[in-house]
C-alpha cells in the first residue's frame, strides 16, 4: 500500500491504463475486462484490475493535471511495479482536420512547466511515446479504421487557460490537440525505464467551439480503450 493506492502488492498488474476520471476507469474496467475487482479507492481514485483476453489488467483514475498523475505514477511504478503506463483520455482538438470523436495518439507532448520542472531546471526536456506502443497503437487503429492522428500534443497545466497567443503558436507549429497529462507521463516513464503512451479522444475543439455531449463521451471513448489494450500487448 501507498499514501494514494491501497492495493496490496499483487493486486496491480505490470500494464496499466490511466483515465483522469475515476469514473471513466470505472466504466472501462467494467466494459473491456473480465474477473473485475476493486483494488483502489481511497481519495476516490478507483483503481479496477481484470484481466483482457488473459492479460492482467490495471485502470486506474489519475486525477486531472500533471501534478495528480505523477503522484499515481510514481507510486505505480516504485511500489507495484508497472511496466506499461497508457493514459486514455479526452482532449481538445487544436487543428482544422482534426474532428470530434477522431483518436489522436501522442508521438511527443509539450508543456510550458510539469512537476518534473525542478529536475530537469535549464533544459527543455522533449518527452516522447514508446515507440513500441506507438507503432502498435497505429496498426490497431487502422485495422479498426478509426479516424486517427499521430502527432505532437500540448499537455498544459492549467484548463481555464487566457492565452490566445500561445494557442496560435501551438496551431501554427502542428500540435493537434491539448490536454493536461501526458508530457509527465512520458518524462516519469522516461526517468525510470518503462514504455507509455497517450491514445486520446476529441472531445471537444478549441477553432471551431464543438463539444461532444456528457452523455455521449463514453460511448465515443470505446474505440480509444481498445487501441489502448491491443498496443500493450501486441
Amino acid at each position: 500500500m501507498t499514501v494514494h493506492i491501497g492495493a496490496e502488492k499483487g493486486e496491480i498488474a505490470e500494464t496499466v491504463l490511466l483515465p483522469g476520471d475515476p469514473y471513466r476507469a470505472k466504466w472501462a474496467a467494467e466494459t473491456f475486462l473480465k474477473d473485475v475487482r476493486l483494488v483502489n479507492e481511497v481519495r476516490g481514485m478507483l483503481g479496477f484490475t481484470g484481466t483482457w483476453n488473459g492479460h492482467s489488467v490495471t485502470i486506474q483514475g489519475s486525477g486531472m493535471g500533471m501534478p495528480s498523475l505523477s503522484i499515481y505514477v510514481n507510486e505505480l511504478i516504485s511500489t507495484y511495479g508497472a511496466q506499461t503506463l497508457i493514459r486514455i483520455g479526452s482532449c481538445g482538438g487544436m487543428q482544422p482536420h482534426v474532428d470530434i470523436r477522431d483518436v489522436i495518439i501522442a508521438m511527443t507532448a509539450s508543456t510550458i512547466t510539469s512537476p518534473s520542472s525542478g529536475i530537469l531546471r535549464e533544459i527543455n526536456y522533449a518527452p516522447c511515446a514508446d515507440w513500441s506502443l506507438l507503432r502498435a497503437a497505429v496498426a490497431a487503429a487502422e485495422a479498426k479504421g478509426t479516424t486517427t492522428h499521430v502527432g505532437g500534443i500540448y499537455s498544459s497545466d492549467v484548463f481555464y487557460a487566457e492565452r490566445p497567443d500561445l494557442d496560435e503558436q501551438m496551431v501554427r507549429h502542428g500540435i493537434l490537440g491539448v490536454e493536461m497529462e501526458a508530457a509527465e507521463l512520458y518524462t516519469l516513464a522516461a526517468r525510470h525505464n518503462r514504455r507509455a503512451l497517450a491514445v486520446l479522444t476529441v472531445s471537444d475543439h478549441l477553432q471551431t467551439g464543438e463539444a461532444l455531449p456528457s452523455d455521449q463521451r463514453e460511448r465515443s471513448f470505446g474505440e480509444m480503450v481498445e487501441i489502448a489494450l491491443e498496443a500493450a500487448f501486441a
